[in-house]
């Protein structure tokens, strides 16, 4: 079997085409940032066992099913174990929780122009974040479960509820009047 050249954040820009490479490099870590807020820091057995489904083309679902068959290595059960069993291997997020993640990471990230940022990239819905998604997918560069579909991006939230009416500075109505 012959490596392919490994894919970069320009080539998902370029194949998507309507959003520019930062877009996707926010949205990776946003990712990221969504999966440890629902399910807690990656461990480093986490991580080896991302690196053998990646390197034999194995889903997670896979893993499990060879799990139960006793057809895995003793090193990959012995990372299975060691991440918390079987039932704690996958750190899928699913599209909403993905765009909640997002929304928090980016107004960690910017505050109040968290949106502006996200629209200076053509990010003006959730929907924009699951094409963002897909792309990655459509290039390997990101798994997917098999009930996972772009509409479950659309319509999360509206930016404007999102981003506008939500937040909150925690000034008082008068200023000066802090202690009221």
């Amino acid at each position: 079997m012959e490596d392919k050249p490994a894919k970069s954040m320009q080539d998902v820009a370029r194949h998507v085409g309507k959003y520019p490479e930062h877009a996707f490099h926010f949205v990776r870590e946003g990712l990221s940032y969504s999966a440890e807020t629902v399910h807690g820091k990656e461990t480093d057995a986490h991580r080896l066992l991302q690196h053998f489904l990646a390197m034999y083309h194995l889903d997670w679902s896979d893993l499990v099913s060879r799990y139960h068959a006793g057809s895995l290595p003793e090193p990959v059960v012995e990372a299975i174990n060691a991440a918390g069993g079987r039932e704690n291997l996958n750190r899928h997020v699913d599209g909403r929780q993905l765009c909640w993640g997002l929304r928090d990471y980016s107004l960690q990230r910017w505050g109040l122009l968290a949106r502006t940022v996200l629209e200076s990239w053509k990010v003006t819905s959730t929907g924009d974040f699951g094409r963002i998604v897909f792309g990655f997918i459509e290039l390997d560069m990101m798994q997917k479960q098999a009930d996972d579909k772009l509409e479950d991006f659309e319509d999360v939230y509206s930016f404007d509820d999102a981003f506008e009416k939500g937040f909150h500075l925690g000034w008082s109505e008068s200023p000066g009047n802090e202690s009221e």
